[in-house]
Order: structure tokens, then sequence, then C-alpha cells
């Protein structure tokens, strides 16, 4: 049985590195591409601080992203690509971090207490087919170690699970 384990979260690159270890821990031996993203939502969610909402989107076609497993309050469903952070993510095929989500043109509202927003694209060898969603109440939540540390779990995200349909 995996049980996480309390990590100091003040070198914020160190913090990264275990929570990959815990990561790769968690999913090894594991290659189901849902039970994975529940998984790896759920410890990002319990281990990152000051977060509202941690998640999956996932290419269901050219333009659009469906929900997948989450953490946190309900969240959109349906998101055209092209449109709010993630949309953006995907059109330019970029790693989002944005500190004021209401200065962000466009933004998808779903939970109105989000402040700052992260998203990190998820690819294969294919190229890119979903993204890493994270939201926080509190402006300027995130930075460039949190992109960097949330980029490397969806590596091992994407390196644990399988996809063939």
């Amino acid at each position: 049985m995996f049980a996480a384990q309390t990590i100091d979260s003040t070198d914020k690159p160190a913090f990264y590195r275990e929570l990959a270890t815990q990561l790769k821990a968690l999913l090894e031996g594991e290659s189901d591409s849902v039970a994975n993203a529940a998984n790896t939502s759920a410890l990002i969610f319990q281990m990152v601080p000051d977060l509202n909402w941690a998640g999956f989107y996932f290419l269901a076609s050219d333009e659009e992203l469906v929900l997948g497993p989450f953490q946190g309050k309900p969240a959109c469903v349906r998101i055209a690509v092209g449109k709010g952070v993630c949309g953006t993510a995907i059109d330019l095929e970029m790693s989002m971090l944005v500190k004021d989500v209401h200065e962000f043109a466009g933004h998808i509202a779903c939970d109105a207490d989000s402040r700052s927003e992260l998203v990190v694209l998820l690819r294969d060898n294919d190229g890119v087919f979903g993204l890493i969603d994270l939201d926080s109440p509190t402006p300027g939540r995130f930075d460039k170690d949190d992109q960097a540390g949330i980029e490397a779990l969806a590596a091992i995200y994407v390196a644990a699970s399988s996809f063939e349909d």
C-alpha cells in the first residue's frame, strides 16, 4: 500500500524531486491511464500547498478538451481548443503559467475562487494529447519552479501509462 510522505515545501526544486519519487512509487506496476491520472491528481492535490483544483483534461478531438480525473470542486466538462487557459495552452502547444486569471483574456471560471493557474501539457510520441491543470485561490501562487516540477510529474505519468485504444 502506498502512503504519501510529508515533504518540506520551502525548497521547491527539492520538494518536486521528492514528489516525483513518490509519484513513481505510486504508479509503479500500473499502466491504466485513467487510474494513473486519478492517483496523480490526488497526490498533487494532497501534497502541493495552496491548491483548490488539480486534474486532467484530455483531447477528445482537434477542437475540444474533455475533463479527466481531478480533485476539487466540480469542473467545466468541455473546453474548446483556443479558449481559456487550458484551450490556449493546447492551441499554442506550451505550458501556461498565469499569475492572475482575472487578467487573462477569455479565462473560463469553473471555480470563481481560482486566482492563479498552471497548465502543463501531456505529450507522447504522437504529440500533445492532454494536460494537467492546477488552480490556486492565491494570485501569483505558481512560478517557474512549480512549472518545472509539474512538467516532471507529467512526464512520469505519461511514461507509466498506456494510451492504447
